[in-house]
């Protein structure tokens, strides 16, 4: 009950900061251009410098090489997600259009604009480096795998065609990811870091957690809360999103544990708690250069997010008992 309570709490927090974003956005405070700001400075300047200086002031060599046990769980549990997921669109036959969505809505997590505040809210600072053991794993897995699912689910094209489109490396190392291995580089050579910098830094990647949360309230008012559709194929990805990938992560950490490998309890329950996550906040952009079904994207990532604020409270309550 106390963790319910706990989680209730913290989600409560970030559903004020979400409303601040959906109300000002209706007030007409914030125009169409502002959320595409929003998320570039999100993007490419606070949340680098927001994973700098926690690695900086939460990581140890030592620690770092003990996390390295979590990108065994993380990629598996993603792994096991493609395969059942595969699975379940020919079992169910998923329309074109639909099938790369409906899977990467199973396998793939929102993890920086919902994850992140999230875990921070949860957890706080110190669950960071499991978040990102978390983090590095699902920006591999979207944009290595999940991006090509969508673009050969392109229901315009003819069967056997290649797509065109030339798969963009840049993509497996966005500015994040980057500020985590600049992280580790300068945690390797043991660099220090000058007091005017990391106070810099700090106030910079302090922007984060606010910033993401209105931005998503921003997304949710412009996605508009009435078109919200609970069909056959949102409510299957939707429990593959909620059900399957937690479940999943969870089991392969048990089994781990069984064999001797378990993990912290904080990271236990960060990698689940993101498995848990919403699905991804790009995904009806990617459909849109695919021509999929746009409006089944914007579904799912608008049911998802919304959700999540039900599943929450009780992934936070059922993992105490883990």
């Amino acid at each position: 009950m106390t963790a319910f309570i706990t989680s209730v709490g913290s989600i409560v927090t970030i559903l004020i900061m979400m409303a601040l974003g959906f109300g000002l956005r209706g007030l007409g405070w914030f125009d169409d251009k502002f959320s595409g700001s929003i998320s570039k400075l999100i993007m490419n300047v606070a949340l680098p410098a927001s994973i700098f200086m926690s690695v900086m002031k939460n990581l140890t060599l030592p620690k770092l090489v003990s996390l390295s046990s979590g990108l065994i769980y993380s990629f598996g549990g993603v792994i096991i997600g493609y395969i059942i997921a595969w699975i379940a669109v020919k079992a169910l036959k998923i329309r074109p259009g639909r099938r790369g969505l409906f899977m990467n809505t199973v396998v793939n997590a929102n993890t920086i604009f919902i994850g992140l505040p999230l875990n921070l809210a949860l957890f706080g600072t110190k669950s960071l480096p499991y978040f990102l053991v978390y983090y590095v794993t699902n920006t591999v897995s979207t944009w290595a795998f999940g991006v090509f699912l969508i673009q050969n689910d392109d229901p315009t094209k003819e069967k056997g065609a290649k797509s065109a489109q030339a798969f963009n490396w840049k993509k497996l190392l966005p500015p994040p990811l980057l500020g985590f291995l600049v992280s580790l580089v300068w945690l390797l050579l043991r660099l220090p870091v000058p007091d005017w910098a990391g106070n810099t830094l700090t106030y910079i990647g302090g922007l984060v957690t606010p910033l993401s949360l209105i931005y998503i309230g921003i997304v949710l008012y412009d996605a508009g809360l009435k078109s919200i559709k609970f069909d056959r194929d949102t409510i299957l990805a939707l429990l593959g999103r909620f059900v399957l990938a937690p479940v999943v992560i969870t089991l392969l950490i048990l089994f781990g544990a069984h064999i001797g490998h378990a993990l912290p309890s904080m990271e236990m329950q960060t990698l689940i708690v993101q498995a848990s996550a919403p699905g991804l906040a790009v995904m009806p952009i990617l459909a849109n250069e695919a021509h999929g079904d746009v409006e089944y994207a914007t579904n799912l990532v608008t049911t998802s997010t919304i959700l999540f604020i039900i599943v929450v409270p009780i992934v936070m309550t059922l993992i105490q008992f883990i």
